[in-house]
């Protein structure tokens, strides 16, 4: 489902080259949950990024169920985005002015899915025990929940795909738990490739593959 080849990734600073990533070959079959480990700066969040398409590698490929993204347009990239990828951020990234039902219903009014949106919405954020919270902001739901509608926000389209990157990062260990527990649950129901990156071994346990970073490589996967 995802095939990553002599990928790299650079920044001109002005004055020197840093290289973040330095090659990075890898395949992630489908259905397998696989966790990205590794020290703070060893590339994990920025090899994430480019599997969803958010940025662009100096040189290498990224093929998401044998397209590869590195040659599509920033339109033709979210459009595909749209259809195959959820995303879940360590900060969330909810729309302060909608509310948890907007914000779940959002990715589906904008795929043009909005018949039966409203009901796929309540479903899953009952899902993920927020049926009483449909009418909330984000600055009236705790941490925990925002990640639960975060959530609830990625499964929205059934992505065959679904990437996460510190998802717990924010959360006291109970709450990360109960995060880490729904989204196993939701994406075994929905059999997608999930690939988390994560700086918690009990995170990494659960999952069917650890791989791991330092220094812009894979060590070892």
């Amino acid at each position: 489902m995802i095939q990553v080849r002599a990928l790299t990734k650079s920044i001109d600073t002005g004055t020197h080259r840093v290289d973040i990533l330095k090659g990075i070959d890898l395949e992630i079959p489908k259905g397998q949950f696989a966790a990205i480990m590794g020290p703070s700066g060893s590339g994990k969040s920025t090899l994430l990024g480019l599997l969803a398409g958010l940025d662009f590698p100096t040189s290498g490929q990224v093929l998401l169920d044998g397209e590869d993204i590195t040659q599509l347009s920033e339109d033709d990239m979210a459009v595909l985005r749209g259809r195959k990828i959820g995303f879940v951020f360590q900060s969330y990234h909810l729309i302060p002015t909608l509310t948890a039902e907007e914000n779940v219903l959002l990715p589906m009014e904008l795929a043009g899915r909005d018949p039966g949106g409203r009901e796929r919405a309540r479903e899953l954020l009952d899902r993920v025990g927020l049926k009483d919270r449909l009418d909330h902001y984000p600055v009236q739901l705790s941490g925990g929940e925002q990640q639960r509608v975060a959530l609830a926000r990625a499964f929205a389209l059934r992505p065959p795909i679904l990437l996460a990157d510190e998802p717990t990062g924010n959360l006291d260990s109970a709450t990360g738990r109960v995060v880490l527990d729904l989204l196993l649950a939701l994406n075994r129901e929905q059999g997608a490739t999930m690939v988390l990156v994560t700086h918690e071994q009990s995170l990494a346990d659960s999952a069917d593959r650890r791989i791991l970073m330092h220094d812009g490589l894979v060590v070892r996967q």
